[in-house]
């Protein structure tokens, strides 16, 4: 891609809306200073003093900060966080987007908020070190009302959006946002508007996922497929080739240090190698940055190659920001070229 390229891509994404429909947690970082370990009288066991607390949007929340970090104009959460202490951190974090619009973000009594804490040991001139996280999550099926209200949401929203992500990020199916209910209304929709971008991605897989874009790393692509493919890039581009045209959408397969693999509803697919890794790097995150890559431009008239360089270059820099879920801006990618 050249420079003129970028430039006309990148300049359309503040005319951009979007809808992020999906598990959106707090990310909440525990910052220790292991200088100011205490050993408690009462048990005798370490104590461990917290010297700074941050927190971010996370799970589907960190595609929508990378969203906001490439300055789409408008971002619309659609999910829920529970009334709790938890759920207005979220609210605030969110609010702290640029172009983040809450309309269809609810907040509700029959759930608690989805949580990730995560200690860091501080040590200076060192990465965080990250400790035993904490989670605080949904087990019980989400209930019909706040279904219902997922489902409406996203009916009106597909009506003004230039594209829609789902981002699946819950170990329990039907206890999260996408569930069996939400996954018919976006069929619908994908059916009424052909046109519409649609992305999806789920930790648990896209078996039974209506026929839009699919984003999944290899191992999902063989679990989905059933083909045990085998490690080299070609077969990648073979089977996601055929996912692609069986679907009638596009595909696309992260694989690590080898890069991303996109391919056509015509099952023609390409392959962009990642890019050389520069000292020490923590990949939480890298996924994220890719789908709302890959959304972004796609939407703002990409080329399939384009939006494969892009994503590419958007999980590099976010690999080597350490000691958080990072994000990449059109200045850093610009920059990066």
């Amino acid at each position: 891609m050249n420079s003129e390229r970028f430039e006309a891509i990148t300049a359309r994404y503040p005319l951009l809306r979007v809808a992020v429909v999906g598990d959106v947690c707090l990310d909440r970082y525990l910052e220790i200073d292991p200088v100011r370990q205490e050993t408690s009288i009462e048990t005798g066991l370490p104590v461990h003093n917290v010297v700074r607390v941050r927190s971010q949007p996370g799970a589907a929340g960190t595609i929508l900060n990378n969203l906001a970090a490439l300055g789409v104009g408008e971002i619309y959460p659609v999910g829920f966080c529970g009334e709790d202490g938890e759920g207005f951190e979220l609210r605030r974090a969110l609010l702290e987007r640029r172009g983040v619009k809450l309309d269809f973000f609810l907040s509700t009594s029959e759930r608690r908020t989805f949580t990730y804490c995560k200690p860091l040991l501080m040590h200076p001139g060192k990465a965080p070190e990250e400790l035993s996280r904490l989670d605080s999550k949904n087990w019980s099926k989400t209930p019909m009302t706040v279904q219902e209200e997922i489902v409406r949401g996203v009916q009106e929203l597909a009506q003004r959006v230039d594209a829609i992500i789902l981002m699946d990020q819950v170990d329990v199916a039907e206890t999260g946002v996408v569930t069996h209910m939400v996954l018919e209304a976006i069929g619908h929709i994908a059916k009424a508007q052909p046109e519409l971008l649609i992305l999806a991605d789920s930790r648990r897989g896209l078996k039974g996922y209506p026929r839009v874009c699919f984003k999944m790393n290899q191992a999902e692509l063989s679990a989905l497929t059933g083909s045990g493919i085998k490690a080299d890039i070609g077969s990648v581009r073979e089977v996601s080739g055929k996912l692609a045209k069986e679907l009638g959408h596009m595909v696309f397969v992260t694989l690590a240090e080898k890069g991303i693999c996109g391919a056509r509803p015509d099952g023609k697919a390409e392959h962009v190698f990642a890019l050389p890794v520069r000292g020490e790097i923590d990949i939480v995150g890298a996924g994220d940055s890719v789908t709302a890559n890959l959304t972004a431009s796609l939407a703002a008239g990409a080329e399939l190659r384009e939006a494969l360089e892009l994503a590419n270059q958007a999980a590099s820099i976010v690999i080597h920001q350490l000691g958080t879920t990072g994000t990449a801006s059109v200045a850093q990618l610009r920059a990066s070229f």
